[in-house]
């Protein structure tokens, strides 16, 4: 049985779920709001924020939704496979652990803790959640009647080539490491500690230009796709190695907010803004030049799949 596309028009209407993802983006990444440099490290437990549980629940529901239209319809792994199926629960599984798990909490008193945090963000979760067409499943879970108004919206040229430059390659690359640069120079960063607001904003940009950055390589790009995003890969994982060395090799605390925090849990503060530095170094670089040596594979092979559009389910 061939793969079963979403209804007419509505390849066009997953669109529509990048302003939804962009207006969920920053209550879902605002997980956690710093912790003060006094606060007890008995504190740290789970975090129940009531938007990042609605958001999760949400986006979990809409997908389960979507997929089980889907597979009553073209029959249980077709139309989307059931690994890329299991990979976008990863993914949420894996929003959990960063958004909701003590993680979450002792990132506030740990450096090294919130560049995991950053990490499972960035190099888990967004690649995972993109491998699982979240966008396609969606739009399988869109009532009938809302179906030709959002494919009206999402026909427009105005929205339309707003995702079309987002994720474009080189733009998404960008995007991906100003947030990296501009939110680990110390003033931003400190501002994000002091600051709930401006932390949301920093847990936002990380998530959603990670998800834009991982939709080239992961979201159906064509073979000559294929060739820039494994260049960009490489490139990437460059230059957040040199963010993690810097951070790694540094004589001098570059966020001296940690520093009541951080011996409280017997961590010197150097030493932790050191193993944070090797977090962000040693397995962001291994997850960008694992998935840019796949890039070259097919690239090698030939056998890329052709582009498809937001809401196309893969090919068979």
């Amino acid at each position: 049985m061939p793969p079963v596309m979403p209804p007419t028009g509505s390849r066009r209407i997953a669109r529509a779920a990048l302003l939804l993802l962009l207006l969920l983006a920053p209550p879902l990444a605002g997980a956690h709001a710093p912790q003060p440099a006094d606060a007890p490290v008995a504190a740290i437990g789970w975090s129940f924020e009531p938007w990042v549980l609605a958001c999760l629940g949400a986006s979990l529901l809409l997908y389960a939704a979507g997929l089980f239209r889907l597979w009553r319809k073209a029959g249980a792994g077709r139309g989307l496979g059931m690994a890329r199926a299991a990979s976008f629960g990863a993914g949420w599984l894996a929003l959990v652990v960063a958004l909701v798990s003590p993680l979450d909490a002792l990132g506030g008193h740990l450096f090294s803790a919130h560049m995991v945090q950053h990490e499972v963000l960035m190099i888990l979760a967004a690649p995972l959640l993109v491998i699982g067409r979240p966008l396609a499943v969606w739009t399988w879970a869109l009532p009938m009647a809302w179906r030709a108004p959002a494919g009206r919206f999402v026909r427009l040229p105005a929205v339309a080539a707003t995702w079309d430059v987002l994720t474009c390659a080189p733009v998404a690359w960008a995007l991906h490491g100003l947030a990296l640069w501009v939110w680990h120079l110390p003033p931003f960063f400190e501002a994000a500690l002091q600051s709930p607001g401006v932390h949301t904003l920093q847990h936002a940009s990380f998530l959603v230009t990670a998800l834009l950055f991982w939709w080239p390589p992961l979201g159906g790009a064509s073979r000559a796709g294929h060739g820039s995003s494994m260049l960009y890969l490489f490139t990437t994982m460059v230059h957040t190695g040199a963010l993690g060395a810097l951070l790694t090799f540094s004589t001098v605390p570059w966020y001296p907010a940690y520093g009541a925090s951080t011996p409280a849990l017997g961590f010197d503060l150097l030493e932790d803004q050191r193993l944070g530095g090797l977090i962000m170094w040693v397995p962001a670089g291994l997850a960008y030049l694992v998935v840019a040596l796949a890039a070259a594979a097919r690239l090698l092979q030939g056998d890329a799949p052709a582009h498809s559009a937001p809401g196309a389910m893969p090919p068979r």
